[in-house]
């Protein structure tokens, strides 16, 4: 499994992958891709997945959780990247993530910081 790290709040995505030296597996197109929402924040989120202009909601993260939500298949292909979006309830500002390709196997992390 890969896991990706992106913090919504500065619209950057870090990569986190191991330093082995050997190649990866082979990855399995089936295999499901996830995505990790840590909210720091006081409000609740509804989090959504973002491709090509199709908004795709996964769910809503309270405050102050941490929440894992299954990205859907029509959406991971690593030749076309998606992009998270934070849209809090009752609050202002709504954080979007950098363009992210998202392989089967993944699991990307959002993190919100407080606010």
């Amino acid at each position: 499994m890969r896991l990706r790290v992106v913090p919504v709040c500065l619209l950057a995505a870090v990569v986190m992958m191991s330093c082995s030296k050997s190649p990866p597996p082979p990855v399995d197109p089936m295999e499901a891709a996830y995505v990790e929402v840590e909210n720091q924040s006081f409000y609740d989120m509804n989090v959504y997945a973002i491709r090509s202009g199709m908004r795709v909601r996964l769910g809503t993260v309270s405050g102050s959780q941490t929440q894992v939500f299954q990205i859907p298949r029509s959406l991971v292909n690593p030749g076309l990247p998606i992009r998270f979006m934070a849209d809090p309830i009752g609050g202002r500002q709504t954080p979007y993530s950098e363009e992210i390709a998202v392989r089967p196997g993944d699991t990307i992390v959002l993190r919100i910081p407080p606010t």
